[in-house]
């Protein structure tokens, strides 16, 4: 049996004056949503996500076409309540996270992610970006026009070129893993990652302290740092048992959770 001890944080910052990111950690699955769309809206999209996606919770049943279909009705709701809310027009959110399914008979992770927010794998003492940030600068620096430093203090930083919210519905990128003991995994929105550098998140992990202590420290580090944007962390460490038995436990702190 592989246990998986989680912790979660969200903060507002230092800056803004509303948490538009949400937070889910539930049996399976962590997930990270960074409204955007001003007025609440942006809280009321990444809000809408998680409840869709809540779907997968609890089962072990769960295939990537499973994970696909659940963010295409989370991008459906999420427009069917922009067009009946004027106020709520235009808004959206990023997705990202993690769940458990099985391949083969053998539980896997699922990572997924539309948009800029992230998951981070931890192993053996290196830390490695799982997703793809859906960015302009991301586009940029792939295209060898600027460093990975450089999109971090970049003008269009925050541009994000896929989203919940959008019409023709994004396509989430979907990696399959096998869950391996002891690893560990970062899901986070970028007002993490545009404070805090990945060198400084593998440090902190480095030190082996528990979930939800490892999650208060990055926040506290981006706060630290300026804290220009909604932060929000999941730390999801993997202890114990084999990695091609089937049942999986996990334990929680946290239930969902949205600023305001």
């Amino acid at each position: 049996m592989i246990d998986a001890l989680v912790g979660s944080a969200t903060d507002v910052g230092c800056v803004r004056q509303l948490n538009e990111d949400a937070v889910l950690t539930a049996p399976g699955l962590f997930i990270v949503a960074d409204g955007m769309g001003g007025h609440a809206a942006g809280e009321v999209a990444s809000a809408l996500a998680l409840e869709q996606l809540r779907v997968l919770v609890g089962r072990d049943d769960v295939r990537p076409e499973d994970l696909a279909a659940a963010v295409d009705q989370a991008n459906t709701t999420i427009l069917g309540v922009a067009a009946e809310h004027e106020e709520a027009a235009g808004m959206g959110t990023t997705v990202t996270g993690l769940c458990l399914g099985k391949v083969g008979g053998s539980p896997h992770w699922f990572v997924f992610n539309v948009g800029d927010s992230r998951v981070y794998r931890f192993s053996d003492s290196e830390l490695v970006q799982v997703t793809v940030d859906h960015s302009e600068v991301e586009e940029l620096v792939a295209a060898g026009l600027i460093s990975a430093a450089d999109a971090r203090h970049h003008p269009r930083r925050n541009v994000v070129t896929r989203s919940l919210g959008s019409d023709p519905a994004p396509t989430p990128d979907i990696w399959v893993l096998p869950a391996t003991p002891g690893e560990s995994f970062i899901v986070c929105s970028d007002g993490l990652t545009s404070e805090v550098d990945d060198d400084q998140i593998a440090a902190e992990l480095s030190r082996g302290a528990p979930a939800q202590e490892t999650a208060d420290a990055l926040v506290a580090m981006a706060n630290d740092a300026g804290g220009h944007d909604n932060i929000s962390v999941i730390v999801v460490r993997v202890a114990g048992g084999s990695a091609g038995e089937a049942d999986i436990a996990t334990a929680p702190r946290n239930g969902l959770a949205t600023g305001s």
